[in-house]
């Protein structure tokens, strides 16, 4: 067991911090203001310097490097903001891999390298309007109709909608009850019979739009199935790394967070010295510190203990549920600790503190997460039904 990054590792922990830290900020403050995303160009250049699918395999257009990897550039960048971080998360955490993992290789080679090179940008759709944390209660159908897959429903909640280039779409594709009847779709942003609602008006997460999909007998080819109907486990496989990503934002929540805030608190003087020398302050500080570091490891646990690239249902969930909670707690009291210029617009402090409550809901609420890692632990699933 070693604690330690290698020396590569480092290397790219760096490079990445210091192109996030040079490049990104005044960028992120522009996402904010606008509430739109990333521009296709600062995606491209994502891509040029290597920061999409890191994890990806090389066959595919990646760079074939593991999920810590992965997930030590998106905190660099999520510490910026989770906008600028979002490219990062998709091509290396989102629904891209489930694609990865269990489309045709038709349908793999058609997207994967599109995405790793910067040319499409897919997001994923899974809630809707009375399915949220009970997903296998979707009602969107994804019906066969010879060699083609019409889709009617409506899906709510997508981080990405409107503006990703494409969709794995979860659905209904048999009359089974329940998980046995869900599969998962690959739908293009331009086909006939998909349309958006308007861009949700969210308290966070800036920067990544965020609308209904409305389906209205939107018509695939068979072969952008990527799961059948019963391949639900499957895609909740791929989603426990992307638990993973979600957890690793919201930990760069905390974690940029406390960056700022111990530059801040070390300047500040207030009784004519720093404030840091109050030792309310060092309590807070030292709190910050250890929820962070503990954030870290279960992430970095669940990344290297993963089989075949993909976390545990448990592991994944024990990192996810403590980082989204404790980045809620790290930067509220970052914001306390500056005062009014951590409620100002004028900093980031208090974007950090609104797109950490986001983190908690998105990829299943931390409430979701507890029912998940007791599953594990008793080696069953509890049905909420009954």
């Amino acid at each position: 067991m070693n604690f330690s990054l290698t020396d590569d590792q480092r290397e790219l922990q760096e490079a990445a911090r210091r192109f996030a830290r040079e490049t990104l900020p005044d960028v992120a403050g522009k996402l904010e203001a606008d509430n739109a995303p990333p521009s296709r160009e600062l995606v491209k250049q994502y891509a040029e310097l290597g920061f999409l699918g890191m994890n990806v395999p090389e066959e595919l257009g990646g760079m074939g490097l593991g999920n810590l990897e992965a997930l030590i550039v998106l905190e660099e960048f999520g510490k910026i903001s989770s906008a600028v971080a979002f490219p990062v998360f998709e091509s290396c955490v989102g629904p891209v891999r489930a694609i990865e993992k269990f489309g045709s290789d038709a349908l793999k080679q058609r997207v994967v390298p599109a995405v790793c090179s910067g040319d499409m940008v897919v997001a994923v759709s899974m809630s809707e309007p009375d399915a949220g944390s009970a997903l296998t209660d979707l009602s969107t159908k994804a019906v066969r109709n010879g060699d083609d897959v019409v889709i009617s429903g409506t899906k709510r909640w997508c981080s990405g909608g409107g503006h990703a280039d494409g969709y794995v779409v979860y659905c209904r594709m048999s009359e089974d009850r329940g998980a046995k009847g869900i599969g998962a779709v690959f739908v293009d942003a331009n086909t006939p019979g998909l349309s958006f609602g308007p861009n949700e008006q969210l308290m966070g997460f800036r920067g990544i739009p965020s609308a209904d999909l409305n389906f209205d007998d939107c018509r695939v080819p068979a072969e952008n199935v990527i799961v059948p109907a019963g391949g639900f486990r499957k895609l909740m496989e791929a989603f426990d790394l992307e638990r993973c990503g979600n957890a690793t934002m919201s930990l760069a929540q905390a974690s940029g967070a406390l960056e700022d805030v111990l530059e801040y608190v070390q300047e500040r003087k207030q009784f004519g010295k720093p404030i840091v020398d109050f030792q309310a302050v060092q309590l807070k500080l030292a709190e910050m510190q250890m929820n962070v570091d503990a954030a870290r490891l279960l992430i970095w646990r669940a990344a290297s203990n993963a089989e075949d690239g993909i976390p545990s249902i448990q592991d994944s969930s024990v990192a996810k549920c403590f980082a989204n909670s404790i980045s809620r707690e790290v930067t509220g009291n970052a914001v306390q600790l500056m005062g009014a210029y951590g409620y100002s617009k004028e900093f980031p402090m208090e974007r950090r503190m609104r797109d950490a409550w986001g983190w908690g809901i998105a990829g299943g609420a931390i409430d979701i997460q507890k029912t998940n890692i007791a599953s594990a632990m008793v080696g069953r699933r509890f049905d909420q039904r009954r």
